[in-house]
């Protein structure tokens, strides 16, 4: 049986999907540094920020969890791409490793809304994923490859590529998320360098 009529869903244009579709993030995004919370954030809000009715947000999202989850695969892409860049910019996989590094925390400080809904409580990320499912896995694989180069290289003991990487982003983390909680602090200047510099050392080979 055809369909005719009203009982039609109208089709969108051409590359008008995809543009709504990045709209309903921006969107999404933007409401939720403004709230500080996904639980101030409804679907209706999102979609009056937009312009659409939550019916048409629900075509491009099952439901407002992986609309979320949808906001912070996109932040974790962008960072992850300004990291590759800062790194790709030295061949010394130490210095390069590094530069990752200072390249997270000045990413951070530099969007302080959106490093606090992914990292400080704004955003729930539901816990039933595995690594390569969750948002900013494809980011934390490169950080793994990058310390995998370092022992390789040489530069590195023998360390635990995965536990290694998890300690590096703790201590980058820490960093941002201290200076972004106390602004008023006397942080020194070069917070970030000391710290990343002081745990790159104990990572070094021995002779």
């Amino acid at each position: 049986m055809s369909t005719t009529g009203s009982s039609a869903r109208p089709r969108a244009p051409r590359g008008e999907g995809d543009r709504t579709r990045e709209e309903i993030l921006d969107a999404t995004e933007r409401l939720l540094i403004e709230a500080g919370s996904e639980d101030a954030v409804s679907i209706r809000a999102i979609g009056d920020a937009v312009g659409v009715t939550p019916p048409s947000i629900y075509r491009h999202f099952e439901d407002k969890d992986a609309l979320m989850l949808a906001v912070c695969v996109r932040h974790f892409a962008r960072m992850d791409a300004r990291s590759e860049a800062a790194a790709a910019e030295v061949d010394d996989p130490v210095a390069a490793l590094r530069a990752r590094g200072l390249a997270y925390v000045k990413d951070g400080l530099q969007n302080p809304g959106t490093y606090r809904f992914l990292f400080m409580g704004g955003v729930h990320v539901r816990d039933d994923f595995e690594l390569e499912r969750m948002p900013g896995s494809e980011a934390f694989i490169h950080l793994v490859d990058a310390v995998e180069r370092c022992v390789e290289a040489g530069a590195f003991r023998r360390v635990d590529a995965f536990e290694t990487a998890a300690g590096l982003w703790t201590v980058v983390h820490g960093v941002t998320s201290l200076q972004l909680s106390h602004p008023h602090f006397p942080w020194p200047e070069d917070l970030a360098e000391q710290v990343i510099d002081a745990q790159l050392r104990g990572l070094t080979a021995e002779d």
